[in-house]
């Protein structure tokens, strides 16, 4: 049984499981199909990043904590729903990570923008 190449189709030569005729059909086959996967990547990635960066530029390096007002946040384009990861102290207060910067819900639509310490 004859196989073509999985991207242009040419009749394949060589090893009985060979599926593309060289490396690029190969590369061009996976950069296709891992478009919208890469797409979606991006987007968050952009995400993450755009998020960290309004945190940061809230918090001056030369301060521990800041409160900020959530409209202020949305103002400046800050989406709640991206985070790269939650911490729970002891009291059971919880923090928002997006990388190194986080926030903490204070209630009546205020938040503490803190920044996590090196180890």
């Amino acid at each position: 049984m004859e196989n073509g190449c999985l991207y242009c189709g040419e009749k394949l030569k060589g090893r009985a499981d060979k599926k593309f005729c060289d490396s690029s059909c190969r590369n061009s086959y996976n950069n296709q199909k891992n478009t919208d996967i890469n797409k979606t990547m991006r987007n968050i990635s952009n995400r993450l990043r755009k998020n960290r960066r309004i945190l940061a530029e809230i918090l001056p390096e030369n301060e521990e904590t800041k409160k900020i007002k959530k409209e202020y946040l949305l103002k400046k384009g800050f989406n709640f729903q991206y985070f790269t990861h939650v911490y729970t102290t002891q009291k059971g207060k919880i923090y928002h990570f997006v990388f190194d910067m986080g926030y903490l819900e204070l209630g009546d639509d205020w938040y503490l923008i803190v920044q996590r310490e090196e180890n």
